[in-house]
């Protein structure tokens, strides 16, 4: 069953940036990319389990703050080890000014 919730403002997120989401007991990480788009991807790094909301994003790239991992934050891919798992993504919209994921 799809859950559409209200992640933040689109104004939240600057462009080429990142904001943790939480919810439910899980942490997301919801991204701005360098086109204005929105994506939305789980929240800790599948290497060690760190926020990524603490990363650094590059163009499409979050990079996670501990080891560099890298991951493709549209397609959640891992880019570059130490991070070899890649995240799990989820659908997002726009609606109002306002962004929403699809969650669990």
């Amino acid at each position: 069953m799809s859950n559409w919730t209200r992640a933040c403002a689109v104004d939240d997120i600057e462009e080429e940036d990142l904001i943790r989401f939480d919810h439910n007991g899980r942490t997301y990480a919801v991204y701005r990319s360098p086109s204005d788009e929105y994506f939305c991807t789980d929240g800790l790094c599948t290497h060690e389990q760190v926020h990524l909301a603490d990363g650094l994003v590059m163009d499409y790239i979050i990079e996670c703050p501990m080891h560099n991992g890298q991951f493709d934050y549209r397609t959640g891919k891992a880019m570059r080890s130490p991070a070899c798992v890649d995240l799990r993504t989820y659908p997002v919209r726009v609606e109002n000014g306002q962004v929403f994921v699809e969650v669990e």
